[in-house]
């Protein structure tokens, strides 16, 4: 807490005795009206106990903290009155303050070097003047009363050291003799300095607090990200960061994230083991979706948002959602091991006997939690969202296990006829047979039309060396563990003949035995497969691109000889053509030189 804050905590009367204001909240808002008439204060109000907390965990009293971090102060104090005044209109954001990191006057001593020569002087005798003369004094000897010692401090007189012109005035002794007053020797004036220095992590950095009231904290911050994001340019190596209440907000949600889906994973264990089914656990495990719609639903209808209390209500409704489905559930298997095989009479039956079970089961948990949810004691906003959320999941939960939940039963227990059976076997057959002429149609396109990067992976995965060298890989990768198991426990129980009891039998000796290696044994163990499983995945990964090279080289000389039988048929084609154009010219009689190139036309065409 810098120099210019203070906390004032006010007792308030029993609330039924208020006359100007009905909540809290509007409290706050009356205080802080009738306080605007003092010009340049920021009030923000909170709880005691609550205030100590916030500070404590996350270094700030507001539930929003905004903090900015870098160098300058400067250039933090405006960022930061900057950003106060930016977000002062967003909905439910109220007591908007800024950290007053500068502003604090204070004295300014500025020597003029050159006049402190002329009089052959030094700076460290004026510090020390200054220091002394000045306002914090200076130790000049130590004071002893028994075993205890004090400082023995020098300064002036209370009424020498009120003003800055009490420091102007401060006589400094010449080498040479005589008396100069401080003001020849330098410049004294006042100056803004800093009011307070905090630090996050060794970083410079400046708070805007922001209480939330009548909305919930995520949006709130939401917004101010938005303005933040769209309206503010920090320089480089300034950064914003949100903490406060929002920050314990972020991190149970992470939490929440973890706890969540360990529930329900726990709970369908629990069921599985309970019913030894797979099938009766999906039944019963469809509940817990639509009590999470019921609780979400009555959240809205309330304008209530998700907090961590809602998260925890959430827990507890999946545990209690299924308690009636396992008591319809079970009473179904009941009735049917007694009998019933009409579907549709055993499961009118089990509902009928259940209908009162499970009314009174959930009406019980939600009249329980009643109370919580129309509270408005200190502490109604953490449980008025758990109570929500839980009443809410089990009206519609109730549904489910009344209506969905029999016929779900019905559905996974109806009986199928052989006929039917037959028939979906034929008609599997059919459409595994037509799946397999289309993958054949399919392999033989790919076949035809192959690419190199095709081939490459297929020869990868075709390669008998290269599947021993995987086997391997896969040996090495697995004995690096194996360096830390241990040898086997041997248990012996025999007599002990060195040693007789009283009535001079031997003794009955249990015991176990486990063998260890030196400790650096294991890590050198580990170490030696660690590079064994190198050397074998180096080998693995040079014949896999000595394959690739393989199958690279031979691509290109099949498309070179591709080309090459292309262009000999062209040019067979075009010598045919000839020889036939020729036969026909020398038919019709052509001259004597044509005749002579005629025979080897022929065979070169041949």
């Amino acid at each position: 807490m810098s120099m210019e804050e203070s906390d004032v905590i006010i007792v308030l009367n029993p609330k039924n005795e208020w006359t100007s204001a009905s909540s809290k909240d509007e409290l706050a808002d009356k205080f802080k009206e009738a306080l605007a008439v003092i010009p340049g204060m920021e009030v923000e109000f909170t709880q005691p106990i609550e205030m100590r907390f916030n500070e404590l965990i996350t270094g700030v009293r507001a539930d929003i903290a905004i903090k900015i971090f870098g160098d300058d102060l400067d250039i933090l104090a405006k960022k930061g009155n900057e950003i106060g005044t930016l977000i002062e209109n967003v909905p439910g954001a109220a007591d908007v303050s800024v950290e007053k990191i500068a502003g604090l006057p204070e004295m300014n001593v500025q020597y003029n070097r050159a006049k402190i020569a002329r009089y052959g002087l030094n700076i460290q005798e004026l510090n020390d003047m200054v220091s002394m003369g000045g306002f914090a004094g200076k130790s000049a000897g130590s004071v002893f009363e028994g075993e205890k010692r004090f400082d023995l401090v020098v300064r002036l007189d209370k009424d020498k050291r009120q003003d800055i012109d009490n420091l102007e005035n401060l006589y400094v002794d010449l080498p040479s003799g005589g008396k100069i007053p401080l003001s020849e020797l330098a410049e004294i004036s006042y100056q803004k300095g800093a009011a307070k220095i905090s630090r996050d992590d060794t970083r410079r950095r400046i708070v805007v607090g922001v209480n939330v009231r009548n909305r919930d904290l995520q949006s709130v911050v939401d917004d101010v990200q938005k303005l933040i994001n769209n309206n503010i340019h920090l320089p480089v190596g300034y950064s914003i960061t949100y903490g406060g209440q929002f920050e314990n907000l972020q991190s149970a949600k992470a939490r929440l994230m973890v706890a969540v889906p360990i529930a329900l994973i726990l709970i369908f264990v629990l069921l599985y083991f309970a019913f030894k089914s797979v099938k009766e656990a999906l039944i019963i495990y469809s509940a817990i979706p639509l009590a999470a719609v019921g609780g979400v639903l009555l959240l809205w209808l309330r304008d209530l948002p998700f907090s961590i209390s809602a998260g925890v209500g959430f827990i507890a409704l999946f545990g209690i959602a299924v308690l009636n489905g396992i008591v319809l559930i079970e009473h179904f298997k009941e009735l049917k091991n007694h009998g019933f095989e009409s579907m549709e009479a055993l499961i009118k039956q089990g509902t009928k006997d259940r209908l009162r079970a499970v009314l009174l089961t959930a009406s019980a948990a939600a009249l329980g939690f009643l109370p919580m949810a129309i509270s408005t004691n200190a502490g109604a906003e953490v449980q008025r969202p758990l109570a929500t959320v839980v009443i809410g999941g089990l009206v519609t939960a109730t549904l489910l296990t009344l209506v969905v939940l029999p016929v779900l039963y019905a559905l996974f227990n109806r009986p199928y006829n052989s006929k039917r059976i037959r028939g979906r076997v034929s008609s599997k057959k059919t459409l595994g047979l037509v799946l397999l002429l289309a993958s054949f149609s399919v392999f033989g396109q790919q076949q035809n039309g192959a690419k190199l990067k095709d081939l490459i992976p297929m020869a990868i995965e075709n390669n008998a060396g290269l599947e021993a060298g995987r086997l391997q890989v896969k040996q090495s990768d697995a004995l690096i563990g194996s360096a830390f198991s241990f040898d086997k426990t041997h248990v012996y129980y025999e007599f002990d003949e060195n040693n007789l009891a009283e009535n001079n039998t031997p003794l009955r000796v249990f015991g176990i035995q486990q063998d260890f290696k030196f400790p650096m044994v294991y890590f050198s163990e580990k170490d030696v497969n660690q590079a064994r499983y190198g050397m074998v995945s180096s080998s693995y990964n040079i014949q896999k691109k000595t394959i690739s090279r393989k199958v690279t080289a031979a691509y290109y000389a099949y498309q070179i000889a591709k080309k090459k039988e292309d262009v000999y048929k062209k040019l067979d084609s075009l010598y045919t053509n000839f020889a036939k154009v020729a036969a026909r010219r020398f038919e019709l009689g052509g001259n004597q030189l044509f005749r002579e190139n005629y025979g080897s036309i022929k065979t070169k065409a041949g």
